[in-house]
């Protein structure tokens, strides 16, 4: 979308120069004339030209999602119009990628669509969880209050995506430095050792040997290592784009003993998070099950799942019906079934998130207490016996030149 720089005239006589994102002319004028400026001049402005985002530019972040939220809620409460809402608060928005979208939404609730509607004409950019509390609110006539439920489950969800980004940032970074040094060593310390050996005629023991043909292939064949990697990196990113892989790579994800445990509670967490945000927002329990699902990252999770509105429809309870999941734990299906008894489910299926919320971190930092030291044993291992093969040899050339 471009920019346009205008000049206009206001009723008092002053000029002014304003720079406008806009699809066309048109609009652009037609923006400003709505402001009662007298326009003077509208031409494209060359120098703002933008160069195609990258597809990781065109994402919205969770921050930025949530601020817009939050001043909707204000402006709803203030008792403004959804589109004046709307186009005050795309006046701050500095994200080009994000205004676009809130201009598209101008022009769908112009034409008589919905606020749920406009977002949802928007593809996937937005979640069925956010579009599906839109339409809650919008059914019930609490709208205000609908979206500043999803404020509470967006912040929590964002909340709990950063602990786990920073938990894990320092053994990453410790991993990837060390395999930085490994081929640093591979590349040109042990070559040149290598080349110091060939002027002996001792023989090397067999863990130098192999260690300095290693070396020798690796620097050798750099570029085809580099090349092959890229080509395994690019396969596996077109391969897991299928759902079957996806089923199958999270399976083996359940393999794995410690993690298994982390992949399983956040994902009752999730789906507890999702439903008790739909249910309090007045949808019925078999329109708000198909959405919960799709909230529990483990792809292979979620296929066990998908025979629950089927048996919610003939009749089942819900905890009885997860039970046939055979994945959510028996703290998980006891408090539901007391939800369910109590007539209070969708407050005990938030309780049910914030227990495993907990648990789940408590899990992630133990892990990540034992990663890191493991991680440092592992390479200070491997640096160890590299420098032991390079450097023994030496003792027999020092007793053979005697």
């Amino acid at each position: 979308m471009p920019y346009f720089h205008c000049r206009v005239a206001t009723e008092a006589g002053e000029l002014l120069n304003q720079t406008f994102l806009a699809p066309s002319s048109a609009e652009c004028r037609k923006h400003f004339e709505s402001k009662g400026y007298c326009i003077l001049s509208i031409k494209r402005d060359w120098k703002r030209l933008q160069v195609p985002a990258l597809p990781f530019e065109k994402k919205v972040k969770d921050k930025e999602f949530i601020m817009f939220n939050q001043e909707l809620v204000a402006l709803i409460k203030a008792g403004y119009p959804i589109l004046k809402s709307i186009e005050i608060i795309k006046g701050r928005i500095k994200n080009v990628h994000f205004k676009e979208l809130l201009m598209r939404l101008e022009e769908e609730i112009r034409a008589g669509k919905s606020l749920s509607e406009a977002f949802s004409a928007q593809g996937s950019t937005f979640s069925t969880v956010y579009i599906a509390s839109l339409m809650a609110g919008e059914r019930s006539g609490n709208l205000a209050e609908t979206i500043r439920r999803y404020i509470d489950y967006q912040r929590t969800l964002t909340r709990t995506r950063s602990q786990i980004k920073t938990a894990m940032t320092y053994p990453f970074l410790l991993l990837g430095f060390s395999f930085i040094l490994l081929g640093v060593l591979l590349t040109f310390i042990i070559p040149q050792f290598a080349d110091f050996y060939a002027g002996f005629d001792a023989d090397l023991p067999w863990i130098t040997a192999t260690l300095v043909s290693f070396s020798t292939s690796v620097k050798g064949n750099i570029l085809l290592i580099l090349g092959l990697i890229t080509a395994v990196v690019v396969t596996w990113n077109q391969f897991k784009r299928h759902e079957r892989t996806l089923v199958w790579l999270d399976w083996l994800k359940l393999k794995i003993p410690y993690a298994r445990a982390i992949w399983v509670e956040s994902g009752v967490s999730l789906f507890s998070r999702t439903l008790s945000l739909l249910l309090s927002g007045g949808i019925s329990l078999l329109s708000s099950l198909g959405i919960a699902c799709r909230a529990v990252p483990n792809s292979y999770l979620r296929t066990r799942l998908k025979n629950l509105a089927d048996m919610i429809k003939n009749g089942e309870n819900l905890s009885d019906s997860l039970t046939q999941a055979d994945f959510f734990t028996p703290l998980a299906l006891d408090m539901i079934r007391i939800g369910e008894s109590s007539a209070n489910l969708e407050g005990m299926l938030a309780e049910v998130s914030e227990v495993y919320n907990e648990r789940i971190q408590t899990k992630i930092d133990t892990f990540i207490s034992l990663l890191t030291p493991i991680i440092i044993i592992f390479i200070g291992l491997v640096v160890a016996v590299m420098l032991f093969s390079v450097y023994f040899p030496i003792f027999n050339i020092i007793q053979v030149t005697q």
